[in-house]
């Protein structure tokens, strides 16, 4: 894993992303340098891609890139099967390929020679679906990846051995676990190395380069002269709140103690830095609104006909915001009007509550746009936990620890947990998706806020997670 402004990226990825860059970055010279030569007559407006301009080269690489991210092909949890990857680099590529067309097409004063163009677009995909088979074959190999052993064999350490895709072993591989308290061995006898000398001595004979420390009393248990030799000799040392939460991308509450979160990197905060948010949330809402306004004017208008004039087009509803002030959420009515005549309730799947129109444009989250009114207005932000009702926060707050801490920041349209959990119906549900709240509330960045827009596209190209 690599750190890029707090936020874990599994090296893997961020190697592919850095290739498949330079790719679409380099295709159109690619094109042009083949294709040049053979045509004729050329207009003097015609691009000429040995010249130091690189604007259309860039536009070419953030379409297509963007197209990539929107499909979900550089996610942490990113499936290795090829029908998949293939399925959705086709479409990012038929999708950018059109988009490039267009504004090529609508730049005044330029005539483009579209055999350049498609050809820098297929030379594109032929590398990328190279790159991304080479990735399927390697990226989860052992011997690319870091090598951990475990310290416990106990109840924290049995939690290791529970993760279950591959996606969450990504970038490390377990070699082994070893016992160095009187806790009872829980973990898989079959794993656990003997310690016979010293715990140096087992980690050079096991090639180690990590070390995760996985027992509940480490004041008492813990061999710390013997990991401080390891760490001067250069072995990394991490915690097991730490492990999980760069490999999975999320905060485990029932591993996490309130020292631990205080004393730990992150939920930082500066003015700078609200600045910048703020800032981003008000050009990025006020662009939204000039792209999306015609479909919000149209889904008002198909309420309205559907509802036969007696229902409201839009639905307020009160939500905890940050520091827990409440305010007024903004979004379209996809309910009947008497759906909580018996109080508040959570949205289930197959809610009968939801009207026909209501299931089209909570399936293609048309719903949250009036959210955007929200952010203009301060109440949220474009990222962040999502608002929840004051009914709900309270009972969620007494039986779940942390829960108030994810008002710390502004509640958002989108989020770290929305994009990560499916939908929240539950206390149950509400519990796991605020480890993923607090990993957004503890290593924020405009970084993370990028790749969490990106990201939410594939959301709502593929319907995860709506009810």
């Amino acid at each position: 894993m690599v750190r890029i402004f707090k936020h874990y990226v599994p090296t893997s990825l961020l190697l592919l992303g850095i290739f498949e860059s330079l790719l679409l970055m380099s295709a159109l010279f690619l094109a042009d340098a083949f294709l040049g030569p053979l045509l004729q007559d050329v207009d003097s407006t015609v691009i000429h891609l040995t010249s130091p301009d690189f604007s259309h080269a860039s536009l070419l690489f953030l379409v297509v890139f963007g197209a990539l991210m929107a499909m979900g092909l550089y996610r942490r949890r990113l499936s290795c099967k090829a029908g998949d990857w293939l399925s959705r680099t086709t479409l990012a590529f038929l999708v950018g390929g059109l988009v490039v067309y267009g504004i090529f097409s609508l730049m005044p004063g330029v005539t483009l020679d579209w055999g350049i163009v498609w050809t820098a677009i297929f030379i594109s995909f032929i590398g990328v679906v190279f790159f991304r088979f080479i990735f399927s074959m390697v990226a989860d190999k052992k011997y690319l990846n870091r090598r951990i052993l475990v310290l416990g064999t106990g109840e924290m350490a049995l939690e290791v051995t529970k993760l279950r895709r591959k996606s969450d072993y990504r970038g490390c591989a377990i070699i082994g676990f070893v016992n160095v308290s009187d806790e009872e061995e829980l973990v898989e006898r079959g794993r656990i190395l003997k310690k016979e000398g010293s715990l140096f001595e087992l980690v050079e004979a096991n090639f180690i380069d990590e070390l995760v420390v996985a027992v509940i009393d480490q004041h008492k248990t813990l061999p710390v002269d013997e990991l401080l030799e390891c760490k001067v000799r250069g072995v990394r040392v991490i915690d097991l709140p730490y492990f999980f939460e760069r490999q999975l991308g999320l905060l485990r509450l029932d591993i996490i103690s309130p020292d631990w979160i205080v004393f730990s990197d992150g939920f930082k905060s500066g003015l700078l830095k609200d600045v910048i948010k703020r800032s981003v949330d008000l050009g990025v809402s006020l662009a939204m609104l000039l792209i999306v306004w015609p479909i919000m004017l149209l889904t008002a208008m198909v309420i309205f006909i559907s509802s036969k004039g007696r229902g409201t087009v839009f639905y307020k509803q009160l939500r905890v915001g940050e520091m827990g002030v409440p305010f007024e959420v903004i979004k379209f009515r996809s309910m009947r009007m008497d759906a909580e005549k018996n109080g508040a309730q959570w949205a289930s799947e197959n809610d009968n509550r939801v009207t026909t129109v209501g299931k089209f444009i909570r399936k293609t989250r048309i719903d949250e746009l009036p959210q955007l009114i929200n952010v203009l207005r301060g109440d949220m932000s474009f990222v962040g936990p999502r608002p929840e009702r004051p009914e709900f926060v309270e009972q969620l707050a007494e039986n779940i620890p942390y829960f108030n801490d994810r008002h710390m920041v502004k509640p958002g349209i989108t989020g770290w947990a929305q994009i990560g959990y499916p939908y929240g119906a539950s206390e149950d549900d509400s519990r796991k998706k605020l480890q993923y709240d607090l990993y957004y509330v503890k290593n924020y960045s405009l970084f993370l806020d990028f790749t969490i827009i990106m990201q939410t596209a594939e959301v709502i190209l593929w319907g995860r997670g709506a009810r």
